[in-house]
């Protein structure tokens, strides 16, 4: 069975009862690739709505945005228009982007591939697919690299100790001669992948565990309480986690979550080669290495030009306003060349004010300190445009798709037909990601009916 982490959906908060929206940065991608394995297998009316998180649906896709300048760690753009499922209201879109990155220009990395080769990840989707995917990342590694590989199962062991990255025969070798068998000692493995780490650190490098798994841990930490307790512990050392959740039968989005959100890393849904390839080797700067950390965004709202606001998406990252410049709060990370993107639903006031809608503040560190650097923009109400780009159009596809999965109380009056007219509007350079997303609605909606 598929667990997931139940959130309430966001509301419309009055401004003049409060006036700041807090949360840490996310771009994770999993909830994407989770429903469309729910949509084409024959599922697309029975996802359960935990498993919708809009803002993963949302950055699963590239969107153009001005690249930081004069060496800024990010950009941010901002467009505020009409919103198309309830046009008496506005939408605001906020876009962080960072400088992208070629792989041959990372800092040096230590990889470790920490496998789940328990009994649950037989399936074909699973521990096939997880070694499929390392072999992708693996071609793309060089002699300055390191790699270990470290499986569990009843217990944990290393099945590869440190070797450089052009020993490629070496690492698919180690790869494909994993097997399924046994119980999950998932924390054992989690222990021992951070070791493995520590022992082949690489100062100023990119450390990082990535974990392969379905997320069924039966022995040893097994809650999601101690599993991201023990997590928190060792992200201290330096060592980032990613996290790539496999199969559809038992997945514990749940705990997957968890464990990247508070392992300094990301967390993406691998149900394909093609979805490997994407996150490994295509956004591979941005899903293995973090230019800024514990990212938290507040918007303030100007309660002079706006009557009320709702934000779409990241519930489970809400922030408390108060901890917004508490720097031992943790926050969200961002990898190279990534975009994070949210949008704010927006009763506009009856006032004539022409003057702000809102100030956008942005607490981040870089990746090797402790003390976060503020960054402010403000966003005028004249920068009001009728006119749409093709990314707001997209986007507001995918948030109205997710909404009606979710059975969004705000979903306004959005059918797949216009989901379906906004994505496809919303492509004009065709896209082979957005155009496979105005697919799968098709599919969706043909499965209804």
């Amino acid at each position: 069975k598929r667990e997931y982490k139940h959130v309430d959906e966001n509301a419309f908060v009055y401004t003049s009862e409060d006036n700041l929206s807090t949360w840490a940065a996310d771009v994770d991608t999993a909830s994407y690739s989770n429903i469309r394995s729910y949509i084409y297998s024959g599922y697309g009316s029975n996802i359960p709505a935990d498993a919708v998180r809009i803002e993963e649906m949302i950055n699963y896709f590239h969107y153009d945005a001005t690249p930081p300048e004069n060496g800024d760690k990010f950009n941010v753009t901002t467009e505020y228009t009409t919103c198309p499922w309830n046009e008496e209201n506005n939408l605001l879109r906020i876009t962080m982007s960072t400088e992208p990155i070629a792989w041959n220009q990372q800092n040096k990395n230590n990889l470790v591939f920490l496998v789940d080769t328990s009994g649950s990840m037989y399936d074909e989707n699973k521990l096939p697919l997880a070694v499929k995917a390392f072999k992708l990342l693996a071609d793309e590694l060089d002699e300055t690299d390191t790699v270990s590989i470290v499986t569990y199962a009843g217990s944990d062991l290393i099945a590869l100790d440190g070797v450089a990255g052009d020993h490629r025969k070496e690492i698919i070798d180690t790869l494909e001669g994993l097997k399924a068998y046994g119980y999950t000692n998932g924390s054992g493995g989690i222990i021992s992948a951070y070791e493995q780490a520590e022992k082949y650190f690489i100062e100023g490098g990119n450390n990082r565990v990535i974990l392969a798994t379905d997320g069924d841990m039966n022995v040893g930490l097994t809650s999601e309480e101690a599993l991201t307790g023990l997590i928190t512990e060792e992200k201290a050392a330096g060592i980032s986690l990613s996290v790539l959740g496999f199969g559809n039968d038992n997945l514990k989005d749940n705990k997957l979550e968890a464990l990247a959100d508070n392992g300094d890393g990301n967390y993406a849904f691998i149900d394909s080669v093609y979805e490997a390839k994407k996150v490994l080797v295509d956004d591979m700067g941005g899903t293995l290495v973090t230019v800024a950390k514990d990212v938290k965004i507040q918007v303030d709202f100007n309660a002079e030009t706006v009557e009320s606001y709702r934000l779409i998406g990241y519930e489970n990252r809400d922030v408390a306003d108060h901890e917004f410049a508490n720097d031992m709060v943790d926050g969200g990370e961002i990898g190279a060349g990534h975009n994070v993107t949210a949008i704010y639903e927006i009763v506009p006031s009856d006032t004539t004010d022409p003057g702000r809608l809102a100030t956008i503040n942005i607490r981040y560190k870089e990746p090797d300190k402790d003390k976060s650097t503020l960054w402010q923009r403000d966003v005028a109400v004249t920068s009001y445009n009728e006119e749409m780009t093709a990314d707001m159009k997209f986007i507001t596809a995918v948030a109205a798709f997710g909404m009606k999965l979710k059975h969004s109380a705000c979903a306004g009056d959005a059918t797949p037909e216009d989901i379906i007219s906004w994505a496809e509007e919303g492509n004009p350079h065709e896209d082979e990601y957005r155009k496979e997303f105005a697919e799968l609605v098709k599919f969706y909606r043909e499965d209804l009916d």
